[in-house]
C-alpha cells in the first residue's frame, strides 16, 4: 500500500514540475527573451587576423577589422559599414562610376546624321585642316576634369564623317569598368565563404587582365592603323597573353599569399610588354608631336601602374607599422588609387589618338 502511494506521489510531483516548466516558458518575460535571442546572432563582429580561416588570410600586417564568413545579407550591407575593406571597395567603385560617366558622355555626344559643328563652325573636308591639335597647356588643364575633356569635342565632331572606327576606344573603357567593378565586388563579397572568395578572385584577376589587354587597343590600333601587319601582330600578341594569364589564374595556388609576387610580376610583364609598340610608334611617327605627347601620357600611366605594383607586392606602409593602417592608408588602398590614376591617364592618351587619326582621315 505504501509502495503504491510513493509511486503515485512521484507522478504527481513530476506532473506538477512539467506544468511549472510550461508556465515558465509561456510567461511574457521568458517569451520576450526567447524572441530577442536571434537578434544577438545578427550582430556579426569584426575579428582579428589570427581568428580568420586560412582562405581569408592574405596580409598579416593588417591585424584587425576583418569580416569572416558573414551571411549574404550582412556581407552586402557591409558596403556601408567600416572595416578594413571599406576603402578598397569604394575606391574602385567610385572609379567605376567615373568611367561609366565618361562612356555615357562619349556615346551621347557623338552626333549622327548631321553635319557636325564645333564652336559654331561647320566642319567638312575643306575646312578640316584648320582644326589643330589642342595645346599642351589646354590638355594639362583639361586633364583635371573627371568628365569628358572639352577637347574631345573636336574628335567627336568628326565621327559623323565615319573617318575612324571607335571600337578600340570603347573596348578600353569597357575594360576599365570591368576591372574596377570586379575588384570592388571581390573586396565586398569574398568574406562570405571560401567558394565565394575563390570565384570572386578569379573574376578580379580576369578584370585586371582585361584592363591591361584593352589598354593596348587604342595605342596599337590608332598608331598602326595604316600598317595592318604590325597592328594585327601586336593586338594578337597581347590578346593571347591576356587569355593565357586568365587561364593561369584559374589554378587555386595562384591566389595564395605565397604567390603574391608571382601575380604582381605576371601582370607587370603584361604591362611592360607595351613598351615594344610604344617604341615602335616613336620610331615611325616620332616627327609628329602627337606621337610624343601620347608617349608622355603612356610613360606617366606606366609610372602610376609600376609604383602601384611595387606598393602592392611590398605591402608598405603597413609592413613598417603593423596595425597602424588597418582602416586607412594600407598598401592595397594606395594600389587602387594609383590604378585609377593610371587608367585615367591612358584615357587621355586614347582621346589624343582619336583626335590624331580623325585629323588625318582614313589611310
Amino acid at each position: 500500500m505504501s509502495c503504491c502511494s510513493t509511486v503515485t506521489l512521484d507522478k504527481a510531483y513530476s506532473f506538477k514540475g512539467e506544468q511549472q516548466i510550461k508556465h515558465m516558458l509561456l510567461s511574457p518575460r521568458v517569451e520576450k527573451e526567447i524572441k530577442m535571442e536571434p537578434c544577438k546572432e545578427d550582430n556579426y563582429e569584426l575579428v582579428s587576423f589570427d581568428a580568420l580561416p586560412n582562405f581569408l588570410k592574405d596580409n598579416e600586417f593588417i591585424l584587425n577589422y576583418y569580416r569572416s564568413e558573414w551571411p549574404w545579407k550582412q556581407t552586402l550591407l557591409s558596403l556601408f559599414s567600416v572595416h578594413n575593406e571599406t576603402l578598397n571597395i569604394w575606391t574602385h567603385l567610385i572609379g567605376f562610376f567615373i568611367f561609366l560617366a565618361l562612356t555615357i558622355c562619349a556615346v551621347s555626344m557623338v552626333p549622327f546624321g548631321s553635319q557636325p559643328e564645333v564652336n559654331g563652325i561647320e566642319i567638312n573636308k575643306t575646312n578640316l585642316s584648320v582644326i589643330t591639335l589642342p595645346s599642351i597647356d589646354h590638355m594639362i588643364s583639361s586633364s583635371f576634369n573627371w568628365y569628358l575633356p572639352t577637347y574631345i569635342e573636336k574628335e567627336i565632331a568628326n565621327e559623323a564623317q565615319g573617318t575612324v572606327t571607335r571600337w578600340p576606344f570603347y573596348a578600353y573603357l569597357f575594360g576599365a569598368m570591368l576591372c574596377l567593378f570586379t575588384s570592388s565586388a571581390c573586396h565586398l563579397l569574398s568574406c562570405h565563404s571560401e567558394k565565394c572568395a575563390y570565384t570572386m578572385l578569379r573574376l578580379d584577376y580576369s578584370g585586371i587582365s582585361t584592363l591591361i589587354v584593352t589598354s593596348f587597343y587604342p595605342l596599337v590600333y590608332y598608331s598602326f592603323m595604316c600598317l595592318p601587319f604590325y597592328r594585327n601582330l601586336y593586338i594578337g600578341f597581347i590578346t593571347a597573353f591576356g587569355i593565357a594569364t586568365i587561364m593561369v589564374s584559374l589554378f587555386p595556388v595562384f591566389q595564395t599569399p605565397q604567390f603574391r609576387s608571382v601575380r604582381a610580376l605576371l601582370f607587370f610583364c603584361m604591362g611592360v610588354s607595351g613598351l615594344v609598340p610604344i617604341m615602335h610608334k616613336v620610331f615611325v611617327f616620332g616627327h609628329q608631336p602627337v606621337a610624343m605627347i601620347t608617349t608622355v601620357y603612356e610613360l606617366v600611366m606606366g609610372l602610376f601602374y609600376g609604383v602601384g605594383v611595387i606598393v602592392y607586392a611590398a605591402r608598405v606602409p603597413e609592413r613598417w607599422w603593423p596595425g597602424k593602417f588597418d582602416l586607412i592608408g594600407h598598401s592595397h588602398q594606395l594600389f587602387h588609387v594609383l590604378v585609377i590614376a593610371g587608367a585615367y591617364t591612358h584615357y587621355l592618351a586614347s582621346v589624343m589618338y582619336l583626335n590624331w587619326r580623325d585629323m588625318e582621315g582614313q589611310c
